[in-house]
């Protein structure tokens, strides 16, 4: 840990100073120069944490090593937690997961659409249904496989909603198809946009992979959490996003989770 965190030394966070006095009986280190007292926890994910280091690796271990996620129920029991905390660890987790993606836009041709996830309800169904949540989902075509996607919770598919996505998930300039939803036609002020009113066994030959990003998604959420809320429904995204993003090296995704908490700013417990 010390050595992930200070690659070519101990760095004082206050001053800047590569000097310290280990102070052993608390697992502190306190700069020569300004006498501020760190430890390699402070200034991380595991920030101000009451659980030990071990129980978090393990917890980072299990969400990074199964591809089908970890509820908090389980991951309580396998490092003996109770599910409050289990809980407080994946939010922590998935929130880092989802920073770290949103450092990169999506660029080259792009396939764009919407869809509705959440619990079953009595009523009407599709676009409108209670109890479900407005999904945006963007997935880059290369061809014979997917690259990035991005997804995001919105409150209604609109001009606005759609305008925040693109402005923050997609590079200017770039190809971008659709279904031709209305609400969409706004990708055109600063996308190279092409719309298509497909039929439905048409659908899968123009926007092929962002389908299977969805029913991906689908699957994942069905498959761990049996269905889900929208309270806690972006956390989950935002894992999904960072897995599918991450598929073709997944036996490294448990190494760069625990480099991630790492280097990432503490996450507030709420």
């Amino acid at each position: 840990m010390q050595q992930m965190k200070w690659p070519n030394g101990f760095i004082c966070p206050g001053c800047g100073n590569n000097h310290s006095y280990e102070i052993t009986s608390h697992h502190l280190y306190e700069c020569t120069q300004c006498k501020k007292q760190t430890s390699v926890m402070s200034g991380t994910l595991f920030h101000g944490s009451k659980i030990t280091l071990n129980q978090w690796f393990w917890a980072i271990y299990s969400l990074g090593s199964d591809k089908g996620s970890i509820s908090a129920l389980r991951l309580s029991k396998l490092i003996e937690v109770n599910w409050r905390t289990a809980r407080l660890i994946l939010k922590k987790l998935r929130t880092a997961m989802g920073h770290r993606d949103s450092l990169y836009q999506l660029s080259g041709t792009i396939e764009l659409d919407d869809a509705l996830v959440g619990g079953r309800q009595k009523g009407k169904r599709g676009r409108g249904a209670a109890g479900k949540k407005n999904v945006l989902i963007a997935c880059e075509s290369k061809d014979k496989k997917a690259g990035f996607i991005a997804m995001a919770v919105v409150d209604s598919i609109c001009h606005f909603s759609v305008n925040e996505f693109v402005k923050k998930h997609l590079k200017q300039g770039q190809q971008v198809h659709s279904d031709a939803l209305p609400a969409l036609n706004i990708i055109g002020q600063t996308e190279n946009y092409e719309a298509r009113v497909t039929p439905g066994y048409l659908v899968d030959e123009w926007l092929p992979w962002v389908h299977i990003a969805i029913g991906n998604l689908r699957t994942f959420l069905l498959g761990t959490f049996h269905g889900v809320t929208g309270k806690y429904l972006q956390e989950y995204f935002d894992e999904f996003c960072y897995r599918f993003n991450r598929r073709f090296i997944e036996k490294q995704i448990p190494n760069r989770l625990l480099n991630l908490a790492i280097i990432h700013l503490p996450v507030k417990s709420t």
